[in-house]
């Protein structure tokens, strides 16, 4: 017998959901499926396939306020930005669509008489996703939308914590009338997507979520020569230079810290701040931070959700802890966010100072509401500071000087580089990382580019 999931809410810690996972005759049909079914959709026109894709996204536009509740009870983000999210799917997908035609168009060389030369764009076949929960939509459409456009057919194995979200998935698509066997939703154990991944029955894999699973991942397709984009979070850094707009900085790197509750892979978890205007940064930074509002997120005045589960609380405090018994400073009372309880997923949100690289806070993913501010003297020092990371997924710097950005950005080792922003994607730019924040990229052309191979055609028309 398959084994049956539970969905544990973090709202309430109580059973939200529960589904069977997959089972081998399921999984052998899905596969199967998605590949005779790949073979036909690969031949229909594109504007076809996106006239598909558009009615999915419509189907799922139209079940927007029962999504928003879900997540809330699923993954805790509180009800009043849950619509954010659909807007942000929304806003990938129809880019990715209407991008499709030029991103995929077939590269014509400089003409030679006598010869047809063109490298195509062919789809890869079987795409399979790996989604995580913190952005269970946003990260899933990233490569479902694209897959399908570029040919693929796609199975989507979702976080168990969000797995809601799958099923809609494969509702919007049973709306827009999608042939059947391109898209299919399966409920999966680790060991099944490893073996998925090494059946040679996919042949591109899209994974968002730990070092630990990515390298899984890769043991996984070891041999099978298929492709592996990995999305595997980050220690964002922002950098404040003394003539930024500082109203503008604090609030949006407020923002950037607490944003569902720190829980996002381009979250900010490192503030470097000029010396010059550090205490009034801190400062605005603290009073801002204080506003906010821990509590249940079905209630509409919470702006600051639960954590995931107990267990990732838990790992911030023991952060938060490791680093006042190194000399850090807490600049926030719990006291004063009266649902924050020790062994539960409210946890109100953290200023540091007083911070090092020494402390795991500074050097660790902490996926949680807690950021490190230091004090630095110069450009140099700021840029040192922020490469002195394992990671890199996305950094930014807070300047009224363009050419200065311009000429920092090409100093730190990360994917995407901000400037007066942070903690977004541009469906126009690459979403990429190095180091340990994995490789591959997804969104803009460059996404396409991971979803096809490149097919030449060498026609020599006159003998």
């Amino acid at each position: 017998m398959t084994a049956m999931i539970q969905l544990i809410s973090p709202v309430d810690g109580r059973v939200y959901a529960e589904r069977r996972c997959a089972d081998a005759t399921q999984i052998e049909l899905a596969l199967a499926a998605a590949s005779a079914a790949q073979a036909q959709w690969k031949r229909r026109p594109l504007n076809e396939r996106a006239a598909f894709c558009s009615a999915a996204v419509d189907a799922m536009l139209a079940m927007s306020d029962d999504i928003v509740a879900e997540l809330a009870w699923q993954m805790g983000r509180p009800v009043r930005f849950g619509a954010g999210e659909l807007r942000g799917f929304e806003e990938r997908a129809r880019h990715m669509i209407a991008i499709a035609p030029e991103a995929l168009a077939a590269v014509e060389p400089s003409p030679i008489a006598g010869f047809r030369r063109h490298i195509k764009r062919e789809p890869l076949g079987t795409v399979l996703v790996v989604a995580p929960w913190n952005y269970p939509y946003l990260t899933a459409v990233n490569s479902i939308i694209p897959a399908l456009m570029a040919g693929n057919s796609v199975i989507l194995k979702h976080a168990t914590q969000t797995l809601l979200v799958g099923e809609r998935f494969a509702e919007a698509f049973r709306r827009a009338n999608l042939p059947a066997g391109l898209f299919h939703n399966l409920l999966l154990d680790h060991g099944q997507t490893a073996a998925i991944i090494a059946s040679g029955r996919v042949q591109q894999v899209n994974f968002t979520g730990s070092v630990g699973a990515g390298k899984a991942m890769e043991a996984a397709s070891e041999g099978r020569f298929l492709g592996l984009g990995l999305e595997l979070g980050g220690k964002d850094p922002a950098y404040v230079r003394a003539d930024a707009n500082l109203d503008h900085a604090v609030e949006n790197l407020v923002d950037g810290s607490f944003f569902n509750s720190g829980q996002s892979c381009c979250a900010i978890e490192r503030i470097y701040v000029d010396k010059r205007i550090y205490p009034v940064f801190v400062e605005r930074f603290v009073a801002l931070t204080r506003q906010y509002v821990l509590g249940n997120p079905l209630d509409e005045a919470t702006t600051l959700g639960p954590l995931i589960n107990p267990g990732a609380a838990e790992f911030v405090r023991g952060q938060i802890a490791d680093a006042l018994a190194q000399g850090a400073k807490a600049l926030i009372d719990a006291k004063t966010f009266p649902a924050d309880a020790p062994g539960s997923a409210y946890l109100a949100p953290q200023v540091l100072v007083d911070v090092t690289h020494q402390m795991s806070v500074m050097r660790d993913e902490s996926f949680g509401p807690v950021v490190g501010i230091m004090p630095v003297a110069s450009d140099d020092e700021a840029i040192a500071l922020m490469n002195d990371s394992e990671f890199g997924l996305s950094a930014s710097i807070w300047t009224q000087d363009l050419a200065a950005a311009e000429r920092l950005g090409d100093e730190i080792a990360t994917g995407t580089v901000f400037m007066n922003r942070c903690d977004y994607l541009d469906p126009a730019l690459a979403w990429t990382g190095v180091k340990n924040s994995g490789r591959g990229a997804t969104l803009s052309r460059i996404g396409y580019e991971t979803l096809t191979r490149p097919k030449s055609f060498h026609l020599r028309h006159e003998i």
